[in-house]
Formats: C-alpha cells, structure tokens, sequence
C-alpha cells in the first residue's frame, strides 16, 4: 500500500503536524504512516491517531508520497541512511517530496546526503503548533513545483500560519519563531512572579499574565497598528503603565530581547556551517 504522508519520527512536534493534519481532513488515518524509535512509541502513535506505526524508518521512506523528517538535527546522521535507502525503492522515485523540520540542516545538506534531483522543502515551525498557532517558515529547492509547495502550505497552515522566506532567512526565522516561545514563556513567568510578590495566587498569576500576552498579540496581528503605536494607546500620561514602560526601559528589556535573539541566531549559523 502507498501512503500518502510518511513520518519519520513523531515527537512533540511531529505529533503536532500530525493532529493538525488529521483534524483539518488533509489526510484520513489509512493514509499515513511513521517510524517511531521503539514497540512502546508505536503502540501510542497507534492508539491515540489510529494510524499505522513501524520501527523501520526505510518503509516509511519507500511507501509515501511526502516524506516529513521529524527527528532532532543530532539524529540525523543515523536516520538519513535509512531514508535514502527507501526513496530509491519508493515507486514515486524523484517525485516523492521530502519535508525536513530540523535546525542547522540546510537544503545544501539535504541535496548531499538525500539527491540533488529530490524535491526538498526545509521548514522551521515552533511549538505552539501543538495548540494550532504555530508560525511556520517553508524554504524549497529547485525541484518543487508549485503545485508541491502548495500543498506543503496546506500541510502547515492546518496547525497555524506559514510564511515562504528565502533560504537566507531561515535562521532568522528560528531567532524570531522558532525558538523565542521560550522567550515568551519566561516573560509570562516574570510577569507572574511580579504578581506573586504583590499578592497574587500563583495560578491566577499565570491566568492573568499568559492571557494579556494572547490578547496583546492577537491585537498586533488583527488590527495591523504598529506594536509601537499600541503601547502607546496604553500609556496614559503619567500613568501607571508609564512608569512601568520606563522601568523596562532603564533596565534594557529592548536590549536583552535582541541581544538573546542574536544568540540564537548565531547558534543557528553555527550548526549549519558544522554540516
């Protein structure tokens, strides 16, 4: 039997993918299958998806029409051998398309290990994909038609938004997107923790402070204001919120926010060159 998606790997992230796709009926169940890294993971994906889940990342490889890579970057050197082994015995041959999700692999490494002649698409989700709000940037090699990369649109818009970006963005991509959920989450936490201090439960902390940051953004991304321009429609001369602002100020939010950024972006630079 020939599927229609192939996984290889299902973690968080694939996981992620995964239910966006089932729930948006881009694919039924029967049409997908995956490698999982043991019986127990199998067993799981099985259960809780309903769909078919093996050990052997070479039949996922050889039996699907796009080929999603779903593993961590330091997993790949293990993975690739396997997935190139099943493209060449894959009945779609060239035509198959193969989706990679990992840091620090860039398309030039895919080509190398995978085929100049595969269809490559390098994308950079982030985790809020598992609540259906991922940010999704999607880079493609010369190979894919348009006709593949929309429907690769279709895959990762089912869980979130998804941007095309040159591949020369992509780690400025994993600076903004990528990794800086983890940015907004120790925000979340200070803002939580200056509850505390003043009195708060800690779980109606979380409450408040998490909820204003939802709001704050769905304002940014539905009004279309500039983000400047809305913390200044909350800052009332003199006010509370002034002095708040000020604070953060002095003490270099700004600054560590970019700087942080940089860091991580840099990061990024670096793993690719190690390839």
């Amino acid at each position: 039997m020939g599927y229609k998606i192939g996984f290889i790997g299902c973690g968080n992230m694939g996981r992620a993918i995964l239910g966006g796709l089932l729930k948006a009926g881009i694919v039924k169940a029967d049409e997908v299958i995956i490698s999982c890294h043991t019986k127990k993971s199998c067993s799981e994906v099985e259960e809780e998806y309903h769909v078919k889940a093996v050990l052997d990342n070479q039949e996922v490889a050889g039996n699907a029409d796009v080929v999603l890579l779903a593993v961590k970057p330091n997993k790949f050197e293990e993975v690739i051998p396997d997935v190139k082994a099943g493209l060449e015995q894959n009945a779609a041959g060239e035509n198959t398309i193969v989706i990679s999700i990992a840091a620090g692999k860039d398309i030039a490494y895919l080509e190398k290990n995978l085929g100049k002649n595969q269809k490559i698409i390098r994308v950079m989700p982030n985790t809020p994909a598992l609540v259906g709000e991922g940010m999704s940037a999607l880079t493609v090699n010369a190979k894919v038609t348009e006709e593949d990369l929309k429907y690769a649109l279709t895959i990762f818009e089912s869980f979130g938004k998804a941007e095309v970006v040159p591949e020369s963005m992509m780690d400025a991509v994993i600076g903004v997107s990528g990794s800086s959920p983890a940015y907004v989450y120790m925000f979340i936490e200070a803002l939580a923790d200056g509850a505390v201090a003043a009195g708060m439960p800690r779980k109606q902390a979380y409450t408040f402070a998490a909820q204003s940051v939802l709001g704050a953004a769905k304002m940014v991304l539905e009004t279309g204001q500039h983000p400047g321009a809305l913390k200044d429609a909350v800052c009332s001369p003199g006010g509370t919120t002034m002095a708040g602002v000020l604070e953060l100020e002095k003490q270099g939010l700004r600054n560590a926010v970019i700087a942080g950024e940089m860091a991580c972006i840099q990061k990024s630079i670096d793993m690719t060159k190690c390839d």
